[in-house]
């Protein structure tokens, strides 16, 4: 299972990312593929939140795009919408510890152990989900 970083979700849609079009190109390749995509809460809600933010540069979207754009990746058959499970703890709390994440990093972490609950590859351009053990995860975008 492809797991996605809000990341790659926000440049796919900020024309002015200079990763915008081989992010754009990316998602449209796996949301229209067979193998599974897990998009986790934690992702759908950054890309709202920070895609419709009024104060920031990569805002671009009014909340009703921004919800239409969500709806349009979870109506795609191949799509999940991944939640914490019954031993997520355990993983989020391995995550922090052993890659040492605080702060911030807590994000991360939270996006590593549902990533390693599910079984997937987590896919983001972000180099500091290096720091998790037994996380797999790629930049798809390099």
């Amino acid at each position: 299972m492809i797991v996605v970083d809000s990341n790659l979700l926000l440049y796919a849609y900020n024309p002015r990312s200079a990763f915008h079009l081989k992010s754009k190109a990316w998602l449209e390749d796996i949301l229209s593929d067979r193998e599974p995509v897990g998009l986790p809460w934690l992702s759908i809600s950054a890309f709202i939140r920070i895609s419709t933010h009024a104060n920031l540069s990569v805002a671009t979207l009014s909340t009703q795009q921004a919800v239409e754009i969500v709806d349009s990746w979870i109506d795609q058959p191949n799509v999940a919408v991944l939640a914490p499970g019954e031993k997520h703890w355990v993983h989020f709390r391995r995550m922090l510890a052993e890659g040492q994440a605080r702060g911030p990093l807590a994000t991360d972490a939270h996006l590593a152990a549902i990533t390693v609950e599910y079984g997937g590859v987590l896919h983001s351009s972000d180099r500091d989900f290096a720091r998790f053990p037994g996380l797999r995860w790629k930049n798809p975008i390099v």
